[in-house]
């Protein structure tokens, strides 16, 4: 399992070290990194690492599926690795299948390498799939506005500090006015970041960096700090105004650098934790558990 952090954690340091963000490609077009066997989107750390390949395609697949399907991995092409975190009770390459909350058992970890479909030779039949269709998208701020004010069981927002926070206590995000910040993509991305924060009230996602108050350095506060990061740089992707963003995303995510190099999960935790809280914030929480596409 440490080889597993060791080899996932290293490709996202290359990125940070390089001043690169791994997360560089909006995710609405061409769209989210979904495995072409199944149709299911990846989640949570593959996401980050999907995005940071240099495809046009967001359809991805495993040597033996491409197989299956009478295709094949052109001959020299490098795969990516992408971690399947599973239960004992079943297992699948592409990291995508729910499990029942009620048959956890202890939980393996493990890599697989795939490829993009542009890496790839695929019967003809399957082009109608392949071909992109970019979405209909909403002018990028107002998807941004629309994202706060439909955000399930929100957090008070006022604007009366010259500080962004948000305050468990109060259960209360405090914003800068706009007119303070520069750029409209800025306040979002600040808005975001605050926002991702308060899902880990008790009465939302209940993490612990946020319910006990972590101090400043502890592992805690780096993992949650990350989180919201993550999840601020995901949505403000989502929106389609992460161009405009990563520059100041990728400077706050490098400053943990040291961090990262001292525990190898914590880019993991932070992405696991990241996936949920965009879950909560967009309303798309399901039954599948973030754990199988981890």
């Amino acid at each position: 399992m440490s080889h597993a952090y060791d080899v996932i954690t290293q490709q996202m340091l290359t990125h940070l070290e390089a001043g690169t963000a791994p997360w560089r490609q909006p995710w609405r077009s061409p769209g989210v990194p979904k495995n072409l066997f199944t149709q299911r989107p990846y989640r949570g750390m593959n996401v980050w690492l999907l995005v940071s390949r240099p495809y046009a395609s967001p359809f991805w697949l495993t040597y033996r599926q491409a197989d299956s399907i009478g295709g094949w991995v052109r001959k020299g092409e490098k795969g990516t690795t992408v971690l399947f975190w599973r239960f004992a009770e079943e297992e699948t390459e592409d990291g995508t299948r729910p499990v029942s909350r009620s048959h956890r058992r202890a939980p393996l970890l493990r890599t697989y390498t795939v490829f993009n479909v542009e890496q790839c030779e695929l019967p003809a039949s399957l082009r109608a799939t392949l071909a992109l269709q970019p979405p209909a998208t909403p002018e990028p701020l107002l998807q941004c506005e629309r994202i706060i004010r439909e955000m399930p069981h929100p957090p008070r927002i006022v604007h009366e500090a010259r500080t962004a926070f948000y305050a468990p206590q109060q259960d209360l995000v405090n914003l800068p006015p706009r007119v303070l910040f520069p750029e409209p993509a800025e306040f979002f991305a600040t808005a975001y970041h605050e926002l991702v924060h308060a899902t880990g009230h008790s009465k939302r996602l209940a993490r612990p960096g946020v319910m006990d108050l972590a101090p400043f350095a502890s592992h805690a506060y780096s993992l949650e700090e990350l989180t919201a990061e993550l999840g601020a740089a995901y949505l403000c992707g989502y929106c389609g105004i992460a161009p405009l963003t990563l520059e100041n995303s990728v400077a706050y995510i490098a400053s943990w650098l040291e961090r990262l190099y001292q525990d190898k999960t914590l880019f993991w935790q932070a992405a696991r934790q990241a996936q949920r809280a965009v879950d909560f914030i967009l309303g798309t929480t399901n039954t599948v558990q973030d754990e199988t596409a981890a």
